[in-house]
Order: C-alpha cells, then sequence, then structure tokens
C-alpha cells in the first residue's frame, strides 16, 4: 500500500485568476506543492463543479478517490498469463542477442584458419559489431522514448534479423566487416526489450522477473555452443551466422501480439489505449482494473539528453555508465579469453613468454574438446543467476552488483599462476557466473532508478557505454594477451574493482521502489 499511496499523489495545476470560491477544490499533500505555480500533471478527465460544495466535501480525506495510475492498476491485476506470455516474446529477443554475441568468440579462431588473418583483424570482427551497437543503443533509445518502446524494439530486430543472415553469404573479409557492423547496429536496440517488459511489471515481482529474462541470455549462450558443436566440424562458419539468426526470426513473427506500454501511452497522451491495454491484460490475468479514472501524465518533450544531467540525475547517470561499460568490458573479456587461453599453453603463458604464432600462417581450429570446455564455462551463468536470482531482493541491487564484480577480480587472481587445464576452467566457471548474474542486476536496476520520460534513453545511452567496453575488450583479450598475460589480466581486475566501488556510490537503491512517471516523481 505504501507504493500505492507514493504513486497515487495528485499534483495539479494552479490557476493564477480563479473563480471566487474555487481555490480550494484542489490541494497538494504539502505546502511545497501548494507554492508551486504550475506542476505537468493533471488528473484527466477529473471535473468539478464550482457550485457543488457537498460533492466536493464528502470526499473528506480521501482526495483521490476515483482516479487510479498504471502502477495502481498494475498492482491490482499483478503477475499473471500475459505477463508470462510477454516474458517469452521479449525473451526471444535476448536469445537471438545472446547467440549473436557468443558466436563472436567461435568465429574468431576459424577465420584466423579460414582466411589467414592476423590476430588485430580476428578481434576488429568482434570490435566492429560493438562499433555499430554503440551508436545505436543511442538511436533505439531515443526512437523507443519519442515513438514507443514497441516500434523501437521491432524495428531493431528487423534490421539484425536481415543483415544477420545476409553476412553469412559474405564473400570476402571486407563485405564480412560491413555486414557484421549492421548486426551490430540492429542488436543495440535488444535492452528496449527490458524497458518495455518493465513496463508491464507489478512492484513486487519486478526484480525477480527481469532477472529471470536472464534465463534466454544464458539459454541463447548454451544453445550457440551447442550449435557451434554440431554445425562447426561440418557445415562451417557460414551456416553458424545463418542458423543463429532463426530466434530473431521467431521474435519477428511473434511481435505482432506485442502491446505498446501503457506508461508510454499515458505519458503521450493516449490515455484510452492505455485503458485499453491494461484491460487486455487483465482479462488475460482473470482480473478486473480497479475503479475512478486513469491519471494522466501530460508531458510535452520526452527523451531529452539534457535531462539525464539533471540535479537528480547527473551522478546516477555518470556512475551507471562506467558500470554498464565495466561489466560488458569484463564480461565479454572473459568470454573471449576462455577460447584464446583454450588455444594456448596457460604455463608457457604464465612465465611471460609471447603466444604469437611463430609463422602467420599457422593456427589452431577448435576442437571438440574446447567446445565442451567452452560449454561448461557458459553453463557457469546458470548458478550464477541462481545466486543473484535471490540476493538481489534481499541485498538490494548496489550490494549485489558490488559483490559481483569483487568476486569477478578475486577469481581473476589464480589465472595470473600456471594452474593448468582444470584450474583454468574451473576459476573462469566461477568468474563467468559472478559478472554474468552481476551484469542482470544493472538491467534491473536502470529501468527502475529513471523516470517513464526517460527510461528508455537512460538504458539506450548505458548500453552504449556498454557496447564502448566490449568494443575494446577484444583488443585486450585477443591482442594484449599475445604480449603479456600479467597484463591483460590486470586491467580486468582493475577494472572490476573501481566498478565495484561505483556502485556503491549509486545514491539510490531501488529495491521495493515504484516505477517514477516523470522527474518530478523521484521526491515523492
Amino acid at each position: 500500500m505504501e507504493n500505492w499511496t507514493r504513486s497515487a499523489k495528485v499534483t495539479y495545476k494552479r490557476w493564477r485568476n480563479p473563480e471566487p470560491g474555487d481555490e480550494g477544490d484542489f490541494v497538494g499533500h504539502t505546502d511545497e506543492d501548494q507554492a508551486t505555480d504550475n506542476e505537468i500533471c493533471t488528473i484527466a478527465s477529473a471535473k468539478v463543479d464550482s457550485g457543488s460544495r457537498e460533492s466536493a466535501n464528502s470526499s473528506g480525506n480521501n482526495k483521490t478517490a476515483g482516479t487510479f495510475t498504471v502502477d495502481d492498476a498494475l498492482e491490482v491485476i499483478g503477475f499473471g498469463v500475459f505477463q508470462w506470455k510477454i516474458s517469452f516474446v521479449t525473451g526471444l529477443a535476448w536469445v537471438g542477442d545472446s547467440m549473436e554475441m557468443m558466436i563472436l568468440s567461435i568465429l574468431g579462431p576459424e577465420l584466423h584458419c579460414d582466411w589467414s588473418l592476423p590476430s588485430y583483424q580476428v578481434a576488429l570482427i568482434t570490435s566492429v559489431v560493438f562499433i555499430g551497437m554503440g551508436f545505436s543503443s543511442l538511436i533505439w533509445g531515443n526512437v523507443a522514448d519519442k515513438y514507443g518502446r514497441k516500434v523501437g524494439l521491432v524495428m531493431s530486430m528487423c534490421w539484425a534479423l536481415y543483415y544477420g543472415l545476409l553476412s553469412a553469404f559474405s564473400p570476402v573479409y571486407g563485405w564480412l566487416l560491413a555486414l557484421r557492423g549492421f548486426v551490430g547496429f540492429g542488436i543495440g536496440g535488444t535492452p528496449q526489450s527490458v524497458t518495455l517488459y518493465s513496463e508491464f511489471l507489478p512492484v513486487r515481482a519486478r526484480g525477480m522477473s527481469i532477472m529471470l529474462m536472464a534465463v534466454f541470455w544464458v539459454l541463447g549462450t548454451v544453445s550457440e555452443v551447442l550449435l557451434a558443436l554440431w554445425v562447426m566440424p561440418t557445415l562451417g562458419w557460414r551456416w553458424l551466422l545463418g542458423l543463429s539468426a532463426i530466434p530473431v526470426g521467431i521474435f519477428v513473427s511473434f511481435c505482432f501480439w506485442l502491446p505498446e506500454s501503457p506508461r508510454f501511452d499515458v505519458l503521450s497522451g493516449r490515455r484510452e489505449k492505455a485503458i485499453a491495454t491494461l484491460t487486455r491484460i487483465a482479462r488475460e490475468n482473470g482480473k478486473e482494473l480497479p475503479q475512478g479514472t486513469l491519471i494522466e501524465y501530460k508531458q510535452n518533450e520526452r527523451g531529452q539528453y539534457k535531462d539525464l544531467f539533471s540535479q537528480q540525475y547527473w551522478k546516477i547517470t555518470l556512475l551507471l555508465w562506467f558500470i554498464w561499460f565495466s561489466f560488458a568490458f569484463s564480461y565479454f573479456g572473459i568470454v573471449l579469453l576462455t577460447t584464446e587461453l583454450f588455444q594456448t599453453e596457460s604455463c608457457r603463458m604464465a612465465q611471460g613468454s609471447s603466444i604469437e604464432p611463430r609463422c602467420s600462417l599457422e593456427c589452431k581450429y577448435l576442437t571438440s574438446a574446447d567446445y565442451k570446455d567452452l560449454l561448461w564455462t557458459t553453463l557457469a551463468e546458470f548458478p550464477g543467476l541462481l545466486i543473484i536470482l535471490f540476493a538481489v531482493d534481499y541485498l538490494g541491487r548496489k550490494k549485489s552488483m558490488a559483490i559481483c564484480f569483487f568476486m569477478f577480480s578475486l577469481c581473476i587472481l589464480p589465472l595470473y599462476a600456471c594452474i593448468g587445464r582444470i584450474g583454468q576452467t574451473i576459476f573462469i566457471f566461477i568468474a563467468r557466473a559472478f559478472i554474468s548474474g552481476g551484469y542482470q542486476v544493472v538491467f534491473v536496476y536502470t529501468p527502475e532508478v529513471f523516470p517513464t520520460e526517460i527510461r528508455a534513453l537512460g538504458m539506450g545511452t548505458c548500453s552504449a557505454f556498454a557496447r564502448v567496453g566490449a568494443l575494446i575488450t577484444p583488443f585486450v583479450a585477443q591482442v594484449l594477451l599475445r604480449t603479456s598475460m600479467y597484463l591483460t589480466l590486470s586491467v580486468y581486475c582493475g577494472c572490476s574493482l573501481l566498478a565495484a566501488l561505483a556502485s556503491i556510490f549509486l545514491p539510490i537503491e531501488t529495491l521495493g521502489r515504484s516505477l517514477q512517471e516523470s522527474s518530478l516523481d523521484s521526491d515523492r
């Protein structure tokens, strides 16, 4: 009920020349509210007859009788059949995203041998994907805030599907580089699925539900390794690229079912459409909407970059940008390091010798044993997810992120020594469990901390910084590693420890906090 009361708070537009006696009809909750000349929110369809004093007075202390917010409606409707359906549909986007990301660690060694590519060109194949994602994350976030969450998500997935299939037919290195960059441009819109999904969830179920979305990411990474184990020895990397686009294709075929976010519709002034969506959700869940009128939040402009640096959000924005950068840098770093370490002799690396092949044409394909070890380290994301699934609602979002960063750094330390293949696999397994679990926590925290008016833009800019981290990490995990393993591991440890501190210094803990509709709600 605490969240209901907060989200149902009435604000008003104070008229400068009221009719005599009318100034007492609407009052704010505090003196500060009453001193404000113009608030951005009004109650939609609320009509007051200045001659009907008895009606106004009969409401007593309940000034908000007969009205409800989107939060109120979702709390009454609860988590049900509709949320399970939208979990599956938006989850398909995550399966497609994770498969396109996981393929990068498999594609590199294969192309190094097939096309006799030097290490920097192999790293560039990975980096160009993240360059595309970095640029498009800002664009898709802006599209989602201005034209709708569904519009931005569906457009980005259609783009990724088209170029993902096309890249399988790349004749030469240059074509592959360009087409994979376009795939990255489309995949950059995937985080908007979290924005859309989070806006259909009640407060109590939000943290757990968004974390469960991470199951789809893990399913995608595991599926990609299994697909590679089956396809690569016989059919080759072109078939792997084509088959990896299937989940995105399934999502596109189901996207007609997706509704637009009712929060976005309310903020855009489309109250009737929001009510229709809420009615549909209630019907599928076997519930009824609250009685009364839906509160409408009116806003002239949405998705303004300057709002990210307002007094309430500038510190959050900067800290989250670094945290997202560090998670992507560390997560994709350990993914790429896994195949690189499995291809080399760890003891020779630990002794500081160069691991660049003696002949530029010398190469080593990934073997079945390599794929199986890669599968084991990928499966680490399941226990990591289970641990964080409970920690995120007990320890809170900030502490969970900090612990994950710290444990990742701790598990990297043994890799400095000559610990053999089994020891390597175990510590990479644990490190990946924590960094993948923590990566999902930031996906919970970010849409919770930003208000609806800049939520998609906040997710988009954070995702862009994550892509910058992912863009840089191939040159550390695949290029710098060939010069010094000590320096490579030190970079990952140092970055993770700094990110742990950044997580602690975040000014807001969002555990149990309702989603804010506008920046003014942050003080409520």
